[in-house]
């Protein structure tokens, strides 16, 4: 069964940073742009990060840009999330999601992750991610 495995959610200490990984079973990572999305308890999920099949573009919540990034090697078949200066906010359920039709280069953000949230081909199970002291 093809899937999307995510890992690399902990427990960190505001100010700390952590290292997200979404990995593909079954199929190559290559041909699909990559979503990461979160969703905090009793909240709507909400998108953070995307970037194109070729890793050329990427988009940015406002809420995690300058400390969030987002990267793909191709060649391990596998996506990054790096996370620094996190808050007790980013605390949430972290998912990836792989999707062949992606977003357009001209889009905004929020257009970009909507798109790529509704033509998702495959979602992960999520990994947690607790920020505190």
């Amino acid at each position: 069964q093809l899937q999307l495995v995510e890992s690399g959610g902990d427990l960190v200490q505001p100010g700390g940073s952590l290292r997200l990984s979404c990995a593909a079973s079954e199929f190559i990572l290559n041909s699909y742009s990559i979503g990461w999305f979160r969703q905090a308890p009793g909240k709507e999920r909400e998108g953070v990060a995307c970037i194109k099949h070729k890793g050329n573009i990427t988009k940015y919540a406002d809420s995690v840009k300058g400390r969030f990034t987002i990267s793909r090697d191709n060649a391990k078949n596998a996506v990054y999330l790096e996370m620094n200066s996190l808050r007790p906010e980013d605390t949430a359920v972290y998912y990836c999601a792989a999707s062949q039709l992606g977003f357009g280069e001209s889009m905004t953000s929020v257009q970009a992750l909507y798109l790529m949230a509704r033509a998702a081909d495959y979602w992960g199970q999520g990994t947690q991610v607790t920020v505190s002291s």
